[in-house]
């Protein structure tokens, strides 16, 4: 009897020592949960702050913004954006931008979807070769290449077109694109396709209808990580177009910037006028775009 009563003893020990051991780390980890918030509160106050600047600098003059740069005035002021939209010719930029970064996506996520599911399923030797040399356009940054493209788009007639610039843009997102691609189709098992090769599925039918919406976070993944650095690309639509009616949203806001004085308004219109489609992509495709970042965790 009296060992019995000492086992149980025990026994309480034991658990009242784990109870206490669990309660001591779900309180640090909620506390850590907490710093890491509210450092995050603090990161996201810090980069909301030069926005939250120029969206209120956008509808104050630029008399009132010298005055007091950090200030707001009431009632707002969207004179700044209709100067922007119609008599700088921002009409013209923000429709010249759509189409060469919507056309640029197009072609590199068409191409690198159709290369990639060709690479993953491949297992010649042949194949590794060319999927090694699409991936070593990832090894140097396009910056460099300026002078060859140049000249290449001046032997095709291409400078000062909105085309030329599509192609340059869109032969400079296949490598990381054909890079996701690739191990997400890996990923998948090829037991499917065998299910459907049974099942009577043509080639294109196994891709069309199987492959490609499983791998449909991924596409939406690389899109928008193409959208937004071809947006704000500033160099090649410097050096490639010549007219003002080809310039992009980054050339034409440049163009804002006078020698001896710049309309700030002007200019925070303008920016606030890009910002706005990278914004709205973010919201609409974000789910997208965590599922395609967390897919592979996932399996």
């Amino acid at each position: 009897m009296t060992a019995s009563m000492s086992e149980l003893e025990e026994k309480d020990l034991r658990k009242a020592g784990t109870n206490s051991t669990r309660m001591r780390t779900e309180r640090s980890s909620k506390f850590g949960s907490r710093i890491v918030i509210f450092f995050l509160f603090v990161y996201a106050l810090i980069a909301l702050g030069p926005l939250m600047l120029m969206l209120t600098g956008s509808l104050r003059t630029s008399a009132a913004i010298f005055n007091n740069p950090l200030g707001f005035e009431w009632p707002p002021s969207f004179h700044s954006y209709i100067t922007a939209w119609k008599q700088a010719h921002f009409s013209v930029y923000f429709i010249n931008s759509i189409m060469v970064t919507v056309g640029s996506v197009l072609i590199s996520t068409v191409v690198s979807v159709l290369a990639a599911y060709a690479l993953a399923r491949s297992r010649s030797r042949t194949m590794r070769i060319i999927e090694a040399t699409f991936l070593s356009g990832l090894m140097l940054p396009i910056q460099l290449a300026i002078l060859p493209i140049f000249h290449l788009l001046d032997g095709f007639r291409l400078i000062d077109s909105l085309f030329g610039l599509t192609l340059v843009y869109a032969a400079s997102g296949i490598p990381f694109s054909i890079f996701i691609m690739t191990a997400f189709f890996r990923q998948l098992p090829e037991e499917l396709e065998e299910a459907s090769v049974i099942d009577g599925a043509g080639a294109f039918r196994r891709f069309w209808y199987i492959m490609v919406p499983l791998v449909r976070p991924a596409i939406a993944a690389i899109a928008i990580f193409r959208f937004v650095p071809v947006w704000n690309d500033f160099l090649y639509p410097l050096v490639l177009l010549r007219s003002n009616s080809h310039y992009t949203l980054p050339v034409g806001l440049a163009s804002f910037f006078g020698q001896y004085q710049t309309d700030w308004s002007l200019l925070f219109a303008g920016l606030v006028i890009a910002t706005i489609p990278l914004i709205a992509l973010f919201l609409l495709a974000s789910k997208q775009v965590i599922a395609g970042l967390t897919a592979g965790m996932g399996k």
